[in-house]
């Protein structure tokens, strides 16, 4: 056996869910498989845990092996153990997901993987494996996530509208919000703060810039809030 080999812990794997917000739209980054099982099929970025890592450092490095993107920030979701999970042993993978901005990161494909490409997240191809119920899992996750911690600091601009910041909970909420209530709540969290400037381009009314307070942000993403959206 090589050395290669016995680093790697093969009953335990990593599954990366990571979305894009661009244009409006949420996406998922998917890698489309250089290897058995499930050759040339587009998946899910995932991989081996190896002896001595940590699933969460494992998971950083598939991602970056597989796709090129790096230092995104990844949040268990859980454990997937389906006992025919996968076709040729038994293995139990930890999934992850993030939130990111797709322009802010280039794609490559590498280890394992001949393209990695963005997907509109309602119209994936057929995944292999279970990776349509992690794909789910981690939905879920992040919609639960969005009523109880802000979202827009790591993908959005250094100034923004609140119709853009509603655009995107609504995007990823999946339902259309009152905008009336969405302001009065962003405003009484005062995580945004509002700049003396306006955006003149919408042809109609000028609507205020707002910036993220980063203090604000941060206490409240680590303590929590509920939204009621």
């Amino acid at each position: 056996m090589s050395h290669n080999l016995r680093e790697i812990i093969k009953t335990i794997s990593v599954d990366c869910v990571i979305f894009g917000y661009e244009r409006s739209m949420l996406e998922v980054l998917l890698i489309r498989r250089a290897v058995d099982p499930a050759r040339g099929m587009w998946a899910l970025p995932g991989g081996f845990v190896k002896k001595g890592e940590r699933t969460s450092e494992a998971a950083e490095r598939v991602l970056h092996q597989t796709t090129g993107v790096k230092d995104a920030y990844l949040e268990e979701i859980g454990v997937f153990d389906e006992v025919d999970r996968y076709p040729l042993w038994r293995v139990f993978t930890v999934a992850h997901v993030a939130l990111i901005s797709p322009e802010h990161y280039g794609l490559t494909a590498g280890k394992d993987t001949s393209d990695v490409r963005w997907f509109p997240a309602h119209e994936l191809p057929h995944l292999p494996f279970d990776h349509s119920a992690i794909v789910a899992t981690a939905l879920e996750k992040l919609r639960k996530r969005v009523r109880t911690q802000p979202i827009g600091f790591e993908i959005f601009p250094e100034r923004f509208t609140l119709p853009q910041l509603q655009t995107l909970y609504e995007v990823v909420l999946g339902k259309e919000l009152d905008k009336r209530n969405f302001r009065k709540k962003i405003l009484s969290m005062h995580f945004v703060r509002k700049l003396r400037e306006f955006d003149t381009n919408g042809g109609r009314r000028p609507a205020a810039y707002y910036a993220f307070d980063r203090k604000q942000y941060d206490r409240l993403k680590d303590r929590g809030f509920e939204f009621g959206l």
